[in-house]
């Protein structure tokens, strides 16, 4: 008797649906010291565009945030990523955006290999040992959290939505996007930046901004960058 052994073209699988991964179902699966072999994550750049801009450069901002509570893997955040920089690269330049993907993927994914060729009945082993190995990982994300965060100039508010609109097809899921009511991607409203900016309590620290106390002890630090480095008239 002669059976047909499977080639290596038919036990090669493709990608799976993200209907297969999307739900949080166990406890955070990381990789350690337990869990070895994990394969790399797909997203490598997680701040593209011009990400070296100052705070007072770019003061809008807006954030695709997700409305469940779901996995992403770190395939769909690559393809949104590459979508969103492409379009944003169209309508303001290579330098007039910055794009920040806000979660990262540490859960590791696992998947029980199974042959699907002719005879594959005679050589699979069904569910018998059927803890999978590491495939490719995702992020944990629940309602509210931030996916995507785009920050530029006011006139190019419309392509911010529309980039992130965009972006919204890589995901499985529901997600919204949402304008800020704060000055780019810093915790203050932008009237409040403004007023801390002209009285030296808030000091630019890169793309984001630090607030300087008025209270305890003077160092030089304060006295150089805070709010009482001008010269009193006398």
């Amino acid at each position: 008797r002669v059976c047909a052994r499977p080639t290596t073209a038919a036990t090669n699988m493709g990608r799976r649906p993200a209907r297969c991964s999307r739900f949080q179902k166990n406890k955070p699966f990381i990789k350690s010291r337990y869990c070895r072999g994990v394969p790399d994550p797909k997203i490598r750049i997680f701040d593209c565009g011009n990400k070296k801009a100052g705070v007072d450069v770019f003061p809008f901002v807006a954030h695709l945030v997700s409305d469940e509570k779901e996995q992403i893997t770190s395939c769909a955040l690559e393809a949104a990523r590459v979508a969103c920089n492409k379009y944003m690269i169209k309508e303001c330049g290579k330098d007039g955006f910055h794009i920040r993907v806000r979660c990262h993927p540490h859960h590791v994914i696992r998947q029980n290999k199974m042959l699907s060729c002719a005879g594959a009945d005679r050589l699979s082993t069904g569910m018998r040992h059927s803890y999978g190995k590491p495939m490719e990982r995702a992020a944990r994300i629940g309602i509210g959290d931030p996916i995507m965060s785009v920050r530029s100039k006011d006139p190019n508010a419309d392509a911010v939505v529309e980039a992130l609109r965009r972006a919204k097809f890589k995901f499985p899921g529901r997600q919204k996007i949402l304008k800020s009511t704060k000055w780019g991607m810093t915790q203050w409203d932008r009237e409040e930046y403004v007023k801390g900016r002209k009285e030296k309590w808030l000091s630019a620290s890169g793309n984001l901004v630090q607030y300087v106390p008025a209270h305890g002890r003077l160092t030089a630090k304060n006295c150089q960058t805070g709010r009482f480095c001008d010269d009193e008239e006398e």
